[in-house]
C-alpha cells in the first residue's frame, strides 16, 4: 500500500512538473504573440495604405497561430480585416475575440480612428509635423472646462533584476504636487491620479488611461506624465518595439533580458500612443515621457541598465503617432538615441528638475511650446557641463512633437468649470 502511495506521489510530482513546463512554454508562446500584435499596431495608423494593413494582418495571423487564446490579437485582426473589406473574416475574428476575452474589445479600443479631427499644416523648424493623413479642418477648442492628469513614477520594481532608479518616484510626486498647486497648475486634486512604484502596474496604468479617456471631454485639458525605465528598440530582436517598464515588468536578467517575459508584462509604447491618439477626446492633451537611467549621470559607471537592457527614449515615429489629431503636445526628455539622465546633485532627473523650475517660475502660465524651448536648452547645457566636469562626454536633448504649429496651451490655464468633480 505504501509503495503504491509512493508511486502515486511520484506520479503527481511528475504531472506537476510537466504541467509547469507546459505553462512556461505557453507563456513564452503568448509572450511572442503579444510582441507580434505590438509590431502590427506599430505598422499602421488611421492614414495607412491597404498594403500596410495587409502587412499588419499577416503579423496578426501569425500572432493567433502562435497563441490561439490571445483575444486581443483576434480583435485587432478583426479590425484590420474589416478595414480591408473582409466582412465575413472580420466577424469570425471578432467571435474569437469574444470567446477569449479580449481586453481591447471590452474597452472598445480602435487604433485606426482618431479621437480628434486632425489638423495638418507645415511646422517651423524645431518641431515635427505628425502623421501623413490628408489635411482637414481642426476642431476649435473652447474655454477649458475640466483638467485631468495621470502621473506615473517608478523607482523600485517587483523583479529585482530591473535596476532601481534614484528619483523617478520623487519626480512624479513633485510634478503632481505642482499640478495641484492652486498657484501653479490649478488642477483639481480629485482629478490627478498618481501611480508610484507598486501601484504602477501595467494593468493599473491602462485602467487609469481608460479613466481619463472616459471622463475627459473635448474642452478639457489632459496631462500624462511617465517617469521610469524605457526599453530600447534593439532589445526587441523581432520587431524593434519600445516598451515602458512598469512595476510588474519581468526581465529576469538585466544582462540578458528574457524578451518573452518583457513583452508579456511591460506596457508597449504603442499602446500609450494609441490611447492618446484614438481615445483621448480632449483638444488640449500633453504627454511628457521621462524614461530614466539607473544611477548617477556623471559617474564612471556604465549608463546601461545592464549589458542587455539600455534605457531608451521613444522614437520619432512613436512621438508622431501620439501627437496625431488636434491639440496634441508630446515631449520626450531625450532623443531616441539618448538616455534620460538623473542628477545626484539635483536629486531629480535633469529634465523633470528644469521642467518643475520653469513651471514654478512662470506660475504655469507659459504655453508649453515656449516652456519646452527653455527647458530643453537648460537640460542640454547642464548635462554637457556636468559630464565635462566628471571627464565624460554626455548629451541629452529633449524632443517635442505637436499635432500642428498652433497646438499650444499652458498647463496652469484656469478652468471655467468652477468646482472640481471626480470621475463620471
Amino acid at each position: 500500500m505504501m509503495g503504491a502511495l509512493r508511486y502515486r506521489a511520484a506520479g503527481l510530482v511528475l504531472l506537476a512538473a510537466i504541467g509547469c513546463a507546459c505553462a512556461r512554454a505557453q507563456d513564452e508562446r503568448c509572450g511572442a504573440g503579444k510582441d507580434l500584435v505590438v509590431q502590427a499596431l506599430e505598422r499602421v495608423t488611421p492614414g495607412s495604405s491597404n498594403d500596410e494593413f495587409e502587412d499588419a494582418l499577416q503579423l496578426l495571423k501569425t500572432a493567433v497561430s502562435t497563441c490561439t487564446e490571445l483575444g486581443d490579437a483576434w480583435y485587432f485582426r478583426g479590425l484590420v480585416e474589416r478595414r480591408l473589406g473582409h466582412a465575413n473574416l472580420a466577424e469570425y475574428s471578432m467571435g474569437k475575440a469574444r470567446m477569449f476575452g479580449s481586453d481591447a474589445l471590452r474597452d472598445e479600443v480602435n487604433p485606426f480612428v482618431l479621437a480628434t479631427p486632425p489638423a495638418r499644416r507645415a511646422l517651423p523648424g524645431g518641431t515635427r509635423q505628425a502623421g501623413n493623413t490628408a489635411p482637414s479642418a481642426p476642431a476649435v477648442a473652447g474655454p477649458v472646462q475640466q483638467k485631468w492628469a495621470l502621473i506615473v513614477g517608478i523607482s523600485h520594481f517587483e523583479d529585482r533584476a530591473v535596476p532601481s532608479l534614484g528619483y523617478t518616484t520623487s519626480d512624479a510626486s513633485a510634478f503632481a504636487a505642482e499640478l495641484k498647486d492652486p498657484a501653479i497648475g490649478r488642477f483639481p486634486a480629485s482629478n490627478v491620479r498618481v501611480l508610484t512604484d507598486a501601484q504602477a502596474t501595467t494593468r493599473n496604468i491602462k485602467e487609469q488611461l481608460n479613466w481619463i479617456a472616459r471622463n475627459a471631454a473635448p474642452n478639457d485639458l489632459v496631462v500624462i506624465y511617465v517617469a521610469t525605465h524605457g526599453s530600447p528598440r534593439e532589445l526587441d530582436s523581432a520587431g524593434g518595439a519600445n516598451y515602458i517598464v512598469t512595476y510588474d515588468t519581468e526581465i529576469k536578467n538585466a544582462d540578458s533580458p528574457d524578451e518573452d517575459a518583457l513583452y508579456a508584462t511591460a506596457l508597449p509604447m504603442v499602446e500609450l500612443a494609441n490611447a492618446v491618439a484614438t481615445r483621448m477626446k480632449s483638444l488640449r492633451t500633453a504627454v511628457i515621457l521621462d524614461t530614466c537611467y539607473s544611477g548617477g549621470a556623471v559617474t564612471n559607471e556604465s549608463k546601461l541598465m545592464g549589458k542587455g537592457l539600455a534605457n531608451s527614449a521613444p522614437g520619432t515615429k512613436t512621438l508622431d503617432r501620439m501627437s496625431e489629431g488636434t491639440g496634441r503636445i508630446v515631449i520626450a526628455a531625450a532623443s531616441s538615441d539618448e538616455e534620460s539622465l538623473e542628477s545626484p546633485e539635483l536629486h531629480h532627473g535633469y529634465f523633470t528638475y528644469f521642467l518643475l523650475q520653469a513651471l514654478k517660475d512662470t506660475k504655469g502660465q507659459t504655453p508649453m511650446g515656449q516652456l519646452f524651448a527653455t527647458v530643453a536648452q537648460q537640460v542640454s547645457d547642464r548635462v554637457a557641463a556636468d559630464g565635462k566636469r566628471a571627464g565624460q562626454t554626455l548629451g541629452q536633448h529633449p524632443v517635442m512633437s505637436r499635432s500642428s504649429d498652433d497646438a499650444d496651451f499652458a498647463l496652469g490655464i484656469t478652468s471655467d468649470s468652477g468646482a472640481a468633480h471626480g470621475g463620471r
